[in-house]
C-alpha cells in the first residue's frame, strides 16, 4: 500500500472516530408521551361550600346523582352510587381535602369487567370563582386495549353528563327523584 492510500486511510479514520465521539457527547432527545388523561372542567354556579357537600355527602350526592348514594367521607370509604339490580357505579376514597379535592379509585361500569377491576384513578378538584365553582375531573391510570379505548370513550361521554347533571342541580334546584322516576316507568309502560 502506497504512503498516500495509508495517510488517506489514517486520516478517513480519524475521521470517523472523531464523529462518532462528538455524537456520543451530543444531547440525545428523548420522546415522551405523557399517559393517557381525561380532563372535564365545568363552573358550577355555587358557592364551593355548597359544591362540596353537594358531592361529599350521602344526602348531597342523592340531590344529584341517583336517589340511593353512599358517601364514607375518610380514605377507604364509599363513594357509591346503587342502581337498580344490585349494580354499582363510583368508587372506593383514597383521599380528600375539604371543599378542595376528593380522589376516588373508580370503578368502571359492569360491562367493562377488565377496567372495573382494575381501575382508574378520578380527582375531583374545586375552585372556588366568585360564587361559582369550577369542578375539574382528571381520571388516570388508563391502559391500552379494546375495553380500555371504549371505557374511555364510554366514561368521556358519562362524566362530562356527570359534572353537567351536578351544575342542573344547581340551576334548577335537588332532583325530584319520583317525578324522575315516575317519568321512567311510564316510558316503560
Amino acid at each position: 500500500m502506497s504512503k498516500s492510500k495509508l495517510m488517506l486511510l489514517l486520516l478517513l479514520l480519524s475521521f470517523v472516530l472523531l464523529r462518532l465521539a462528538v455524537a456520543q457527547s451530543e444531547p440525545q432527545a428523548v420522546v415522551y408521551q405523557p399517559p393517557k388523561q381525561l380532563v372535564i372542567e365545568l363552573e358550577v354556579p355555587a358557592p364551593v361550600a355548597e359544591v362540596w357537600k353537594a358531592f361529599s355527602t350521602s344526602e348531597g350526592l342523592s340531590t344529584w346523582l341517583f336517589p340511593h348514594a353512599t358517601v364514607d367521607l375518610k380514605p377507604g370509604g364509599d363513594w357509591l352510587v346503587h342502581f337498580p339490580g344490585g349494580s354499582t357505579g363510583g368508587g372506593t376514597i383514597v383521599s380528600f381535602v375539604p371543599e378542595r379535592e376528593l380522589v376516588i379509585s373508580a370503578l368502571a361500569p359492569d360491562k367493562f369487567p377488565q377496567v372495573r377491576e382494575t381501575r382508574t384513578r378520578a380527582v375531583f378538584q374545586f375552585e372556588a370563582r366568585g360564587n361559582s365553582t369550577v369542578v375539574r375531573l382528571t381520571q388516570t391510570g388508563w391502559k391500552s386495549g379494546d375495553e380500555w379505548t371504549r371505557a374511555y370513550a364510554y366514561l368521556t361521554a358519562g362524566n362530562a353528563q356527570l359534572l353537567a347533571t351536578l351544575h342542573q342541580r344547581f340551576v334548577d334546584g335537588p332532583t325530584d327523584w319520583d317525578k324522575v322516576m315516575g317519568n321512567a316507568k311510564a316510558k316503560t309502560n
